[in-house]
Order: C-alpha cells, then sequence, then structure tokens
C-alpha cells in the first residue's frame, strides 16, 4: 500500500492546469502595472500642466530708502508749443515795427504784452502749461472730498510722461495681514516684482492662520514681457487652499486679440489690460512714469482682467493720507475703485501709494462684502535685488 502510493504519478493535464493559471497570474499582473505606469504617466503630465510656474529665485541685498521724487521738468512737446508761441509774438513785433502806418491806440497793450512775453519765456512756457491743462468740472459737494475738482475718466496713456522712471530688477514689499473671514484673521503677505531682459514675473503671496498650518493661502503669479506701455501679460495663475479643503487653481490666458477667463469665456482684449497680480506693479510703472496722474480728485480709467469677468474699471484719488508704518511716516495717495452697480461677492480693491516708495503699493484693502475683507499694510521697508 505504501509503494503505490508513493509510486502514484498526478496525471500529466494537472501540471498543464498550474502552468496556465501561472500565466494567467503573470499577464494580469504585468496588465495592472502597465496601466498603473501609463495612468501615472498621464497624472503626472496633468499634474505638470496644471501646476503653478515656477518661481524665478532672487537674492534680495539691500533695502529701499524713503525719499522725496525727482521734480519732472515741463515735458517736451508743451516746451515746443511755448517756443513756437515766442517765435510767433516775435515775429508779429517785428511786423509792427516795420508798419509804415501809425499804429491804432489799441495795439499799445498788445506790443506791451508781447515784449513781455518775449522778455519772460518761463512765462510762456507756463502759460502754455495752463492752456493746455486738462478742464476740470467741480460737481456739486455731498461730502468734504468731492468738494475736490475732479477729472473727467481719461485714458492713463494721455497723461504727461516723465523720462524718471526706471524698472528695477527685482523688489519685493512684505505686509502684515488684518482682516475678517467667519471671524477675525490675521496673517503675512508678499507682493513680488522680478525683471529678466524683457520679461517679467509678479508674485503675490496671502497667508492667513499660524504659519505652520495656514487656515487661507493664496499665491498668484502673473507672467508676460515689459514694453514701452508698461507691463503686456501672457498668462495668470492662481491657486488657493483652504484648511482641510482640496486647492483649487485657475489661470487666464492673454492672447494677441483675446482674453480667456477662468471659465472658459473668450473676451476681446482691452489695450493695456492688466491681471490681478500684474495690476499693483502696474499702477508703479504708471505713477512713477506720469506722476500728474497721482493727485487728490483726479480719475481715470484702468482695464482689468479678473478670474471671472473683465472690464474698465473708473479709480478715483480721493485723498493724501499719512500712513504709520514700523519705520516712520510715509505720505500716501489713496486710490479707490468707483462703484456703479456691485455683483454677489465681487472683490473690490483699495489702493494706497507712494512717492517716497516709487510709488509702491504701501497698503491693499480687498473687500467681499461688509463681514469680508483683508487689509495689507506695509511691514518693513521693500528690498531690492542686486541690479
Amino acid at each position: 500500500m505504501a509503494r503505490r502510493l508513493t509510486g502514484f504519478v498526478a496525471p500529466p493535464w494537472r501540471g498543464a492546469r498550474r502552468a496556465a493559471f501561472v500565466a494567467v497570474v503573470v499577464a494580469v499582473v504585468w496588465g495592472h502595472l502597465t496601466v498603473t505606469h501609463e495612468v501615472a504617466t498621464e497624472l503626472a503630465a496633468i499634474q505638470a500642466a496644471n501646476a503653478m510656474p515656477a518661481r524665478i529665485q532672487v537674492a534680495y541685498v539691500r533695502t529701499l530708502e524713503p525719499e522725496t521724487p525727482k521734480t519732472a521738468a515741463p515735458d517736451a512737446p508743451r516746451r515746443a508749443a511755448a517756443r513756437r508761441a515766442l517765435h510767433v509774438a516775435r515775429a508779429a513785433a517785428e511786423a509792427a515795427s516795420a508798419a509804415v502806418a501809425e499804429p491804432p491806440v489799441a495795439e499799445a497793450p498788445v506790443t506791451d504784452a508781447i515784449d513781455a512775453a518775449a522778455s519772460a519765456p518761463e512765462a510762456a512756457i507756463a502759460a502754455a502749461d495752463v492752456a493746455s491743462a486738462p478742464e476740470v468740472s467741480v460737481a456739486a459737494a455731498s461730502s468734504p472730498s468731492d468738494a475736490a475738482p475732479r477729472v473727467a475718466a481719461a485714458d492713463p496713456a494721455s497723461a504727461p510722461a516723465t523720462d524718471t522712471f526706471v524698472w528695477p530688477s527685482a523688489t519685493k514689499v512684505s505686509y502684515v495681514l488684518n482682516g475678517n473671514y467667519r471671524g477675525p484673521i490675521n496673517g503675512r503677505a508678499e507682493v513680488e516684482w522680478i525683471r529678466v531682459d524683457d520679461r517679467y514675473q509678479v508674485n503675490v503671496d496671502l497667508f492667513a492662520g499660524p504659519e505652520f498650518a495656514p487656515i487661507f493661502s493664496r499665491r498668484m503669479t502673473s507672467e508676460g514681457r515689459v514694453a514701452a506701455s508698461g507691463l503686456v501679460p501672457d498668462r495668470y495663475d492662481e491657486e488657493t487652499q483652504f484648511l482641510m479643503r482640496d486647492r483649487r487653481r485657475v489661470s487666464v490666458v492673454f492672447a494677441p486679440d483675446s482674453v480667456e477667463l477662468a471659465d472658459g469665456q473668450k473676451r476681446e482684449r482691452l489695450a493695456g489690460v492688466q491681471d490681478t497680480a500684474s495690476q499693483f506693479i502696474q499702477f508703479t510703472w504708471l505713477f512713477g512714469s506720469k506722476p500728474d496722474l497721482l493727485r487728490v480728485g483726479a480719475s481715470f480709467e484702468f482695464p482689468l482682467a479678473l478670474p471671472r469677468s473683465m472690464k474698465r474699471w473708473t479709480y478715483d484719488v480721493v485723498d493724501a493720507e499719512t500712513l504709520y508704518t514700523p519705520f516712520g511716516e510715509l505720505p500716501v495717495f489713496h486710490l479707490k475703485p468707483r462703484i456703479v452697480e456691485r455683483k454677489p461677492g465681487e472683490l473690490t480693491v483699495e489702493m494706497w501709494f507712494s512717492p517716497e516708495l516709487r510709488y509702491l503699493p504701501v497698503r491693499i484693502r480687498i473687500d467681499q462684502d461688509a463681514g469680508t475683507y483683508i487689509d495689507l499694510v506695509i511691514a518693513k521697508k521693500p528690498e531690492i535685488a542686486a541690479s
């Protein structure tokens, strides 16, 4: 009996089944590995496409000290107009002295005025400046701030420019963040400008709550090129993270003739349009190159493409104020958007710019509604990279 059991030989078909089973298992495992690899590759490609742009690393070596901005001389077109007026006046004087007939009595005051203008070219230039100044209209004042003369909303490109503005290679402004979102919040924020040749990157970072576990964080990045008209955005990206929630990403893409918003809408590209991040630096360029725009009572239009809308905003320079900072007092100008009809949840941004800090934004207040806002106030002197 023992020999029978020991000498038992399994039928050949059982070995074939076992081999077939092993082959099926290997094939299934191989198929799963292949599919998993392909899915991982596709997910990596999607994540790479949806990732925020790589941040340009910059070493900041010094701080920007407050200083009184340089006073720009009258621009060339108005000087030329004044010179032409002087030439005409002198030609008229010569013609009058060459006349044979006795001049009428009424010509004496005219000759006196011509002589005075010819002997005082600076006065003629000043007169030409007054003649070319924009007209202002005084509206009925409903509040003390309304009593100031207000310039009709104009295109900033039409304002006289100066040659005093120079693009820095990199600048970073740090802020203390306070506000309210379902209760008081505090944190920090940064606005960073970086230029490489004719390309730029603007980064805006907001953090609310503890540094190790913020309840809210947002990074906004604008990339594009630097042109004679200021910044020309190519793309805007925004990433938002709330505590215990998934990250949310939105993008705005700027084509030469159109703008694709975050929800896929396409709009015609407005001349000089900016995005949520680039607007702060564009304002710095605007006031640095055209300081006449920054005066109480002035107003101007500013095209802005937000993630879900694009329109021209009208900003009023409502007041000249003093901002108290950790490094001293700063004279600032307060800009406020003119709101005609506000949609629910629409953000509005008020800004304060300091001429003594190269027209950088030293305070930024973003309101969503009466109970939801953040207020950023400069925390220290701006940092500057080596040129």
